[in-house]
């Protein structure tokens, strides 16, 4: 398993002044349709990751000195990306179960819906 956490709890850690990355893994044509406007907010896409491995995440993501949240639409590739980070030995990676899309249902239906 991984860690993970719901989006209920991914806007009350938005509210708060927590350290803390969200990584969008979306491609950067999603982030029309719909995208958190937060300061700790970095986008790294999956597509990127695959070709460029752990080089592609910012500095302050490899570092683990604070927890990474990681997003997606629904869900599916912040897993995939969730489980690849824990076996490069990254530990403070958290997915955030049901993506940008629960999110927008759920929390804040400002981001947008596609």
């Amino acid at each position: 398993m991984f860690p993970e956490i719901t989006v209920t709890e991914l806007g009350e850690k938005l509210k708060s002044d927590e350290k803390f990355i969200l990584l969008d893994v979306r491609e950067l044509s999603e982030l029309a349709y719909a995208k958190v406007t937060d300061s700790r907010l970095e986008v790294t896409p999956m597509s990127r990751l695959a070709s460029e491995g752990v080089a592609a995440l910012s500095e302050s993501a490899r570092s683990q000195e604070i927890p990474v949240y990681v997003m997606c639409h629904h869900g599916s590739r912040s897993v995939q990306v969730t489980m690849w980070l824990a076996q490069q030995g990254y530990k403070n990676m958290i997915n955030v179960s049901g993506g940008i899309n629960e999110y927008a249902s759920r929390v804040d239906s400002s981001v947008g819906f596609y």
